[in-house]
């Protein structure tokens, strides 16, 4: 019965992201936000809603390795999996907000897990706080600098809103709803089914976070981005996936550490740490140095190169 609720609740959190999604982005448009803030804030942060769930949850039970594994090992899959799979289905331009303000934040963001990794081995209350206010912060200057560039609401943000005033407010806010259940028990049967295998076959709640956890919590973005470059949405494929890894980190260790601070017990996440910031300067490389705002195939392929080669390195141990 645990195995099965085990496999139940990869889907129930993509379901449950699914409909966050979709009822998230339809009561944003219906404000009247636009399309571009939306992709960054609103889908990021409801794609990023499996890590928090199953972070907040683990870090209730004190199993701290699966609430930094699984934020590092879904940043990982987010930068190299995801964009290096979207990337084969479709070369994606970088847009000049990602190329001059999304890609140094999501850096900065990470160098600061980084320094509390390294200084404090954990994240308390306050720096969790220190995490949101960021978040807020950024996420204000993005607002802003869509309003300045869309004073006028456009032709396709009166189509958006269009669209989604078709739907139903009340089924909107069910659908929301449904989605936070559907998180909420999806994320409770994926931390106890870490713990059941982790003992099961001795393999470390870390090693199963940073691989299985990440993956399976990375599913919305990957079905989001893949759909995004299918449709040629450059814009949403690229701005979902760093967006999501910015909030990740300020968002979902930030909340987590403030309802109950979290602590590094096991130092092998520093070496995980470690390849999740390879990852994010290998895409640097590619946007700022080599094919140049702009992401290619090859490039793609290499991306995906590399968290092949990351998770052999994770499971060399156990092969």
């Amino acid at each position: 019965m645990d195995n099965i609720l085990f496999l139940l609740s990869f889907v129930m959190l993509f379901f449950g992201g699914e409909f966050l999604v979709k009822s998230s982005v339809s009561l944003a448009l219906r404000m009247r936000i636009s399309t571009l803030v939306v992709g960054m804030t609103v889908v990021s942060f409801a794609t990023s809603a499996p890590e928090l769930f199953v972070s907040i949850k683990s870090a209730l039970d004190g199993i701290t390795d699966i609430t930094f594994g699984n934020i590092i090992g879904s940043n990982i899959a987010n930068i190299t999996l995801v964009l290096g799979l979207t990337a084969l289905v479709f070369q994606i331009k970088i847009t000049k907000q990602t190329y001059l303000l999304n890609y140094p934040v999501m850096l900065l963001t990470c160098v600061f897990l980084g320094f509390a990794l390294f200084f404090f081995k954990g994240i308390g209350i306050w720096g969790g706080v220190i995490f949101v206010l960021f978040l807020i912060v950024f996420s204000f200057t993005l607002i802003k600098q869509s309003r300045n560039e869309n004073k006028k609401l456009s032709e396709e943000a009166k189509i958006d809103y269009e669209k989604a005033t078709k739907t139903s407010l009340i089924l909107s806010v069910f659908h929301m709803i449904v989605g936070i259940l559907l998180l909420a028990f999806g994320s409770e049967f994926l931390v106890n089914g870490v713990q059941n295998t982790a003992e099961l076959f001795s393999i470390s709640e870390r090693v199963i976070s940073v691989s299985v956890v990440a993956l399976g919590t990375s599913i919305p973005e990957l079905a989001t981005s893949l759909v995004a470059a299918f449709r040629k949405e450059a814009n949403l494929a690229v701005g979902n996936l760093i967006g999501s890894n910015i909030f990740n980190v300020l968002a979902v260790l930030g909340i987590t550490s403030i309802i109950t601070p979290v602590h590094l017990k096991d130092v092998s996440i520093i070496d995980d740490y470690i390849w999740m910031m390879s990852s994010i300067l290998l895409l640097g490389m590619f946007i700022y140095l080599l094919s140049r705002k702009v992401l290619t195939r090859i490039e793609g392929f290499f991306m995906l190169l590399f968290y092949v080669v990351f998770m052999f390195y994770l499971l060399t141990d156990y092969i």
